[in-house]
């Protein structure tokens, strides 16, 4: 029963609440607006309005664009520069889970020598603490994906090494102030509206079956996964559904919340392995892929009969009774959100690479492994790449 909870970041939700920005103070005078390489955020205007709030209180910025779907670390070292060229005190992280990501490595790499992978610990990292006090962060989240405007973590991708590894837990990385504002996710089709749900769906899922849930963390997760169950089909098919916005962005900031109580377990060290050699894989899609196959491991090992029933009335089933029902209504979910027949082999992905993302799994996010209620040998993780494999 016991837990521990450590969320200092102000949280500012509801629509149009972007728009009151100016009535916060910022941690800084100069910001380092961060934004993806894509137009989003530049098309539909939240760029804009972001600056013009930091205007209306005398905030000075400059803007990085360099970041890209799986934020890689030589984005993160370029982006850290610029922070240092401009003068830039805090970091502004506008835009979806990457930019979120990457803007906590960003604000460590501002204030710190070397190289990123020096302070990461895991995989070829150097195992380095931080010296200095990373930049502090505002986050303006713009899709529902990953819940990183709440919490303390990133995940890097190295391009050189072919790791894709979670970087930060220091307190100084929570953003001081997350905006989440639904308005702001209207843009987002619907593929990417599915594939960004499912995300926050499966940290959530994942954090409620994780050896170390309590009851502080299952209420988050069971809440998020209750939304998600109920909204998240409504919001693909119909982008301007804002009730239906609004529910899939709160989940997605629960999932995010739930993380700093809980775990993700293995089904994300796993699919971060795929995406860390298959790059253009979005990480939702991969997720997708391999969840089916994913889940009826652990059913079949009755790792937590309960739990799986608990998330099958909280998806909508509410006659489950037995954990295989959650495999109905997560499939179910999927043929909704129009995402149930995604496929590997579109990705470049070959059944002889399966062994080597086992063991890059293992090698490079390791500790997820270690959350699971039993363990995945290396040929575990083979037969779930195998079953999910099309």
């Amino acid at each position: 029963m016991s837990f521990y909870m450590y969320v200092p970041t102000r949280m500012v939700f509801g629509c149009g609440q972007l728009k009151n920005m100016n009535k916060y103070e910022m941690p800084g005078k100069k910001a380092l607006i961060v934004i993806s390489n894509g137009k989003s955020v530049k098309e539909n205007g939240a760029l804009a309005e972001t600056q013009k709030q930091l205007n209306e209180v005398g905030i000075e910025w400059a803007v990085y664009d360099g970041i890209m779907a799986n934020p890689l670390k030589s984005a993160v070292m370029e982006g850290a520069a610029a922070a240092r060229k401009n003068g830039c005190d805090f970091i502004v992280a506008l835009g979806g889970g990457s930019v979120m990501d990457a803007s906590k490595a960003i604000a460590s790499m501002a204030t710190n020598d070397g190289d990123l992978w020096d302070y990461v610990e895991a995989g070829t990292g150097k195992y380095k603490k931080l010296v200095n006090e990373p930049l502090p962060i505002v986050a303006i989240t713009t899709t529902a994906g990953t819940g990183s405007e709440v919490d303390q973590y990133g995940v890097i991708s190295n391009e050189v090494t072919n790791e894709k590894i979670g970087f930060g837990g220091y307190d100084s990385l929570f953003p001081k102030l997350a905006i989440i504002d639904p308005e702001l996710m209207k843009s987002v089709p619907p593929k990417f509206t599915a594939l960004q749900g499912f995300d926050a769906l499966f940290h959530s899922t994942e954090c409620y079956i994780a050896n170390c849930a309590n009851l502080m963390s299952d209420m988050y997760a069971l809440k998020s996964i209750e939304n998600l169950g109920k909204y998240l089909a409504r919001a693909v098919k119909n982008g301007d559904d804002m009730e239906a916005r609004e529910h899939v962005a709160f989940a997605n900031t629960l999932s995010g919340v739930v993380m700093t109580l809980s775990a993700c377990t293995s089904e994300h060290s796993l699919e971060h392995a795929m995406s860390a050699y298959h790059q253009e894989l979005p990480h939702g899609a991969g997720l997708i892929m391999i969840s089916k196959a994913y889940y009826e491991h652990f059913i079949e090992k009755h790792a937590c009969d309960e739990r799986f029933v608990d998330m099958a009335k909280a998806l909508g089933k509410a006659d489950a009774d037995k954990p295989e029902d959650f495999i109905d209504a997560l499939v179910q979910l999927q043929k909704d959100c129009g995402v149930d027949e995604l496929k590997m082999s579109d990705y470049g992905i070959k059944p002889e690479e399966f062994l080597t993302l086992a063991q890059n799994a293992k090698y490079t996010m390791g500790r997820l492994f270690d959350c699971d209620r039993v363990s995945l040998s290396d040929e575990d993780c083979v037969k779930i790449y195998q079953k999910s494999y099309r």
